[in-house]
């Protein structure tokens, strides 16, 4: 239990709020800081938390392990970060999706307990992000040339929805994976906790403002499950 704890708190750790902070971005108006650091400060400080944010997923699931503790505990560690990133305990705190420490708690555990069939999730990972950088490159161009408005950068136009889709994928891909290569029980169930928090998290995040909007709330949910957001904008 107190590495469990431990974890989450490492994982609830603020690093991406202080960088965002120390750059004078209100925090009241970001829904996902590292988007914002990335649009509105510049692609190092981006990077740098996702990487931060990475290794959380990552240190706490070494530690355990380096300490001989169970293999449950070791993967719920992982977990448990994901969590802290999630739903951080401290107030003034903002807290984020759970993408990259997830996706680090997957290669960690992968790796570790030999479940290399796991490591296919990272496919539709990779495939979002690409996708989306490869949109970011060429709508940039195409509004620098126009000389359109944009938002964060990006074009008001459709928005991209690729990467939400390949994170989502992703985290289904791994329990599924694990149980279909009869990989380490407790990762298998691990790896699915990992995709029911982030699922919560997805469906969950700012629920009551949106409803209060009086949209469709069958059609919210929907999106908020799929493409990470209450509304698909043109």
């Amino acid at each position: 239990m107190v590495s469990i704890g431990g974890s989450y708190l490492f994982g609830s750790l603020p690093f991406a709020t202080a960088l965002a902070r120390i750059n004078n971005l209100d925090l009241s108006q970001e829904k996902d800081l590292h988007i914002a650091l990335w649009y509105k400060v510049g692609k190092k400080p981006a990077v740098l938390a996702s990487a931060v944010d990475f290794l959380k997923g990552i240190i706490p699931i070494l530690i355990s392990f380096g300490f001989g503790l169970s293999n449950t505990v070791v993967v719920f560690s992982g977990v448990a970060a994901t969590a802290g990133q999630i739903w951080p305990p401290f107030p003034g705190c903002h807290g984020e999706k759970g993408n990259s420490t997830g996706v680090g708690v997957i290669i960690a555990l992968a790796l570790l307990y030999e479940g290399y069939l796991t490591l296919l999730s990272l496919i539709p990972f990779a495939t979002g992000a690409a996708l989306t950088y490869h949109y970011d490159k060429r709508s940039l161009a195409s509004q620098v040339a126009t000389r359109g408005k944009t938002e964060f950068g990006k074009p008001t136009r459709l928005i991209n929805l690729s990467l939400p889709i390949g994170m989502l994928l992703g985290f289904i891909v791994a329990p599924v994976a694990s149980l279909c290569s009869q990989g380490l029980r407790s990762a298998t169930q691990g790896f699915l906790a990992l995709l029911i928090i982030i699922v919560i998290r997805r469906l969950t995040a700012g629920l009551r403002d949106d409803l209060d909007k009086g949209d469709n709330p069958l059609m919210m949910l929907l999106n908020r499950f799929l493409f990470d957001q209450s509304l698909i904008k043109k």
